[in-house]
């Protein structure tokens, strides 16, 4: 298994939470960066957040910071983006991404790997 595996989407009320996970394989866990993005209709898609397998720093896009908290297991080769205060505007696929060759850590074109994505819906 190459390619991340997300889970925990689904549909929230306007200032919940969700938490979505990230399985990697183990090959792929420790290559720097692990990306979070999102692609809302008829929007391109946006890097999020981005964590540093190794040293753990993290970074985020304005619009989720102070809302959005990326984290990791290492011994479950996971990663998590908690989100909490929700807004509508938070509604879209939501995509882990692995493989991190270089360039913007919230940029798409830097990742090399992708899941299949997990809808997230927040309504009014």
């Amino acid at each position: 298994q190459v390619h991340p595996v997300e889970s925990g989407g689904g549909s929230v009320q306007a200032g919940g939470s969700l938490r979505l996970s990230c399985v990697v394989s183990p090959s792929t866990y420790t290559r720097y960066f692990m990306g979070w993005f999102r692609q809302g209709p008829g929007k391109e898609r946006e890097g999020v957040a981005a964590l540093d397998s190794a040293g753990g720093s993290e970074l985020y896009a304005a619009s989720v910071k102070g809302r959005f908290t990326a984290s990791q297991d290492t011994a479950k080769n996971t990663h998590y983006l908690q989100m909490t205060s929700l807004k509508p505007e938070d509604t879209a696929m939501y995509y882990c991404a692995a493989g991190w060759f270089g360039g913007g850590r919230l940029s798409p074109g830097s990742y090399k790997h992708w899941g299949q994505g997990t809808q997230v819906t927040v309504s009014s």
